[in-house]
């Protein structure tokens, strides 16, 4: 773990201990302010982290707004770590927690794993720039809040498990986990900006999990709200998003959200490196080729078909009407995991997925397409007023003939018919 710098420790006093091993961790200079010069010394500082160790119970709402307004003029993501207060939740409610008791190794880790973020950002924004240099336009990029993507998973068989999937479910995409296996499972199979785990657990288990998190990289960044006790033998910081919340479902998952949000905005992040690699082939919001890059391919590809004489399959997933946003953009994100390799896909403007199977004879295609529609009915989010439910793609199937074009190709599955899932 190594620290940028600078960065910048608000405090009436200010803990030398702190400021150590911040310092320690690579985090030069470390610049220590009080919240009456907070925003001007950030303003000139332009630091890659800001703390704020105590609760700031007493400061002028003036200056933390003074603040969110330096914030929000900086051009890459700057985290803010602070140990929670209403003035402070309130006016920049993207501010990352930290507990009152927090280790100084646990804030400079939860520090180090914000800043990766902040690279990752700088990273995007500078091959953006060298894009539109060369007059390529690197496509749109999303600019809602990241938590309207977010995904939790909910892991418990205690009496606490359905109050916490009702929470998070009220204002997150919900995946719920009866046991530890399953949990493992969702973990490998999909996106996931954060896990609550509730009761039910012995510590030999809950320890074995947050191993596990904490020993793979995919993971460790993985904001985790832990309900029960920590176990005496894991050591907090190995996970540096974890948070021991003990408390109301509707508090955990309040006190969990920006941490959420974070996540969420770094897989946002990773889609628009991406598409900008791709260079604005690739959409950012699904991960899947934007239309017009669906169809450059799909056109080279019915070329070289008919050339070579190779089968080649089109398959569009259609879902009910009036399916929210969320849920149409889950099953776009799990679709680019299940397709295979040599396979391209994107997401319609009518929210339906179209998916060319290359050198794939109808039959093949057939059971391949089966198999997709059975993941997405049992993994992708239900609807946001159906948590229980479960959604049946529509599946319309069609083959490469000698005569078709392109345009002919897509005529033929624009209107679904059920493929049975499996």
């Amino acid at each position: 773990m190594s620290l940028q710098g600078p960065v910048v420790v608000i405090a009436e006093d200010v803990d030398p201990i702190l400021v150590q091993a911040l310092e320690s961790t690579g985090a030069a200079p470390v610049v220590e302010t009080r919240w009456a010069d907070a925003a001007d010394v950030v303003a000139a500082t332009e630091p890659a982290g800001i703390v704020v160790p105590q609760a700031p119970a007493a400061v002028p709402p003036a200056a933390i707004d003074r603040l969110a307004d330096v914030l929000a003029e900086f051009q890459v993501y700057t985290p803010l770590l602070a140990v929670p207060a209403d003035d402070l939740a309130d006016i920049m409610p993207e501010a990352l927690p930290l507990s009152a008791d927090a280790s100084c190794d646990g804030i400079a880790a939860r520090l180090a794993a914000a800043q990766r973020v902040r690279t990752l950002h700088a990273t995007v924004a500078r091959r953006a720039a060298l894009l539109t240099e060369h007059d390529i336009d690197p496509a749109s990029w999303p600019t809602h809040d990241p938590l309207d993507d977010a995904t939790v998973m909910v892991v418990g068989r205690g009496r606490s498990y359905p109050a916490l999937g009702t929470a998070v479910g009220e204002r997150l995409g919900l995946i719920g986990a009866l046991g530890i296996e399953t949990a493992a499972r969702h973990l490998n199979a999909r996106d996931v900006d954060g896990i609550v785990i509730g009761d039910g657990f012995g510590p030999r288990t809950l320890e074995a999990f947050l191993t596990a998190l904490s020993e793979d990289p995919r993971f460790r960044d993985l904001p985790v709200a832990l309900v029960p006790e920590l176990p005496a033998t894991f050591d907090q910081a190995r996970l540096p998003n974890l948070e021991c919340l003990p408390g109301a479902p509707a508090a955990v998952v309040a006190a969990i959200l920006p941490l959420v949000r974070q996540h969420a905005f770094e897989a946002r992040l990773r889609r628009q490196l991406a598409a900008l690699d791709a260079q604005g082939l690739v959409d950012a919001h699904t991960g899947l080729f934007t239309i017009a890059g669906f169809l450059r391919d799909l056109a080279r590809a019915v070329e070289d078909a008919q050339a070579r004489g190779l089968a080649l399959s089109l398959a569009r997933f259609s879902f009910p009407s009036g399916l929210d946003q969320r849920a149409s953009l889950d099953a776009a994100r799990l679709a680019g995991r299940l397709v295979r390799n040599v396979d391209f896909a994107c997401r319609a403007s009518d929210g339906s997925l179209l998916v060319a199977f290359s050198a794939t004879p109808l039959d093949k295609a057939h059971a391949v397409a089966r198999r997709i529609a059975s993941v997405l009915r049992h993994t992708m989010l239900a609807p946001a007023d159906d948590q229980a439910g479960r959604i049946d793609a529509a599946v319309t199937l069609a083959t490469l003939k000698s005569t078709d074009t392109v345009e002919s190709l897509l005529a033929r599955v624009s209107d679904p018919a059920p493929v049975v899932a499996a």
